[in-house]
């Protein structure tokens, strides 16, 4: 049961509606992360205007999908493993085992991806202050400075997310339970 109200496009304050109604028509449902951040709609404006700005990066779909799951991993979110899981399975073209690897915070086999995750995990735990010998390790995987501050975006907006997921103890929506690490992983 969650901790907030899960907004609709009816109970919900009028800024937060036409939000709503965006995540309904993208999605084909509403998830409870939008439902809860619908009861402040600066937070809900935020998480959707910082999703589109995220897209814009020119970290691949992929590489973006690493941040998220690496981010909700480690946060804590199996709401955002979930959700990021769907994405990276049906949009990101990640496979089965590809996707378990990040949920564990292991090793993918893709030296690009590993390095996004290896990046991420390493910005999340030093809060932003990564070592030397981290930035060369992403810097030497192909990428480049820019690209490291767009995964600290990436990290900004699972942090929104993650957060408020946690704080709220949303349950996860129908359409994502088969995505939860645990049946993924057929534990």
């Amino acid at each position: 049961m969650s901790r907030l109200p899960l907004q609709t496009i009816e109970t919900a304050p009028e800024a937060s509606r036409p939000y709503l109604d965006r995540s309904l028509s993208n999605n084909g449902f509403i998830p409870n992360l939008v439902a809860a951040l619908a009861n402040a709609p600066t937070a809900l404006e935020t998480y959707l205007t910082v999703s589109e700005i995220n897209g814009r990066s020119s970290l691949s779909l992929p590489e973006r999908e690493v941040v998220q799951i690496v981010a909700a991993s480690i946060h804590g979110c199996e709401f955002c493993v979930a959700g990021h899981t769907a994405i990276g399975l049906k949009k990101a073209g990640f496979d089965k085992n590809t996707v378990i690897a990040l949920q564990k915070r292991g090793r993918t086999g893709d030296q690009r991806l590993d390095a996004v995750a290896d990046f991420t995990r390493a910005v999340i735990v030093s809060r932003g202050a990564v070592a030397d010998g981290e930035l060369e390790q992403f810097l030497a995987a192909g990428f480049n400075r820019a690209q490291a501050v767009e995964v600290i975006l990436g990290v900004s907006l699972a942090t929104l997310c993650n957060f408020t997921n946690n704080f709220a103890q949303n349950e996860i929506n129908p359409q994502l339970q088969a995505f939860r690490p645990s049946v993924l992983q057929g534990e």
